[in-house]
C-alpha cells in the first residue's frame, strides 16, 4: 500500500487579499515558515515518509524542506506539481479581474472546467499534469508513505481524480495553507482518510 500525505505550502503574500499567484515565485512569510515547521512536526510524529516531492516553486520547496529535515529524508522538486499558469492574470488581484473581465471571472468560480486563462492553463491541463505526478509517485513507491507538497490548485486537481469527482467540483474542496490530506492507494483501491486537516496549526495566532 502507498500512503500519500498531500500538503499545501505555507502562507505567502497574495492569499489575503487574494491574488492569482500561480507561478510567481513567492517566498513563505514569517507565518508561512511557522506553519511549515508545524506541519513538519505533525508528519514526523504520525508517519514515516520515505521521500518528499515538491513543486519547483520556492514556497513548496521551503515547506517540503522542513518536512524532509524533520525526518532526515530526501526532498525532490518535480515540474508536475507546479502551480496553475494564470497567464496574463498572474498576480492580479481578484477585485481587479472581476472588474476587468467580469464574464471570465464569473466562469472561473461558477464553471471552472469551462475556463482557460488568457495565455495560460485550462483546468484540464492542470488535472493532466497532476495525474502525471500521481503516476510518477505510484510507480516509484509501491509501498510506504510519500509526502507531496504543492499548491491549492494542484491539490484540488489530485483530490478530484482520487475521489472520482467532476471537474466542476473544483471549488468544493478547501485547501488551506499547510493543510494535510491523507490518501491510501492499495492495488488500485483508493481511500481518502482526511482532507484539509489543519489541527496542527491551532496554536498559531491569526495574522
Amino acid at each position: 500500500m502507498t500512503k500519500i500525505v498531500l500538503v499545501r505550502h505555507g502562507h505567502v503574500e497574495g492569499i489575503h487579499p487574494p491574488r492569482f499567484r500561480g507561478r510567481e515565485d513567492l517566498p513563505l512569510t514569517k507565518r508561512g515558515n511557522v506553519e511549515a515547521r508545524a506541519v513538519a512536526q505533525r508528519i514526523e510524529s504520525e508517519w514515516r515518509p520515505k521521500k518528499v516531492y515538491t513543486s519547483p516553486l520556492s514556497r513548496c520547496i521551503a515547506t517540503g524542506g522542513a518536512i524532509a529535515n524533520a525526518r532526515d529524508i530526501e526532498a525532490q522538486s518535480i515540474e508536475q506539481l507546479k502551480d496553475m499558469n494564470y497567464g496574463t492574470w498572474q498576480m492580479k488581484c481578484y477585485e481587479e479581474m472581476a472588474t476587468a473581465e467580469p464574464k471570465l471571472y464569473a466562469t472561473w468560480f461558477a464553471a471552472p472546467h469551462l475556463m482557460r486563462f488568457p495565455g495560460g492553463d485550462s483546468l484540464q491541463e492542470l488535472v493532466s499534469r497532476s495525474a502525471d505526478a500521481l503516476r510518477l509517485v505510484l510507480e516509484r513507491h509501491r509501498d510506504g508513505t510519500v509526502v507531496l507538497v504543492s499548491h491549492d490548485s494542484i491539490n484540488r486537481a489530485l483530490l478530484l481524480q482520487l475521489a472520482d469527482l467532476p471537474l466542476s467540483s473544483y471549488w468544493r474542496l478547501a485547501q488551506d495553507p499547510c493543510c494535510i490530506n491523507e490518501i491510501d492507494v492499495d492495488d488500485g483501491r483508493i481511500l481518502i482518510r482526511r482532507i484539509n486537516n489543519t489541527s496542527h496549526l491551532d496554536d498559531i495566532e491569526s495574522p
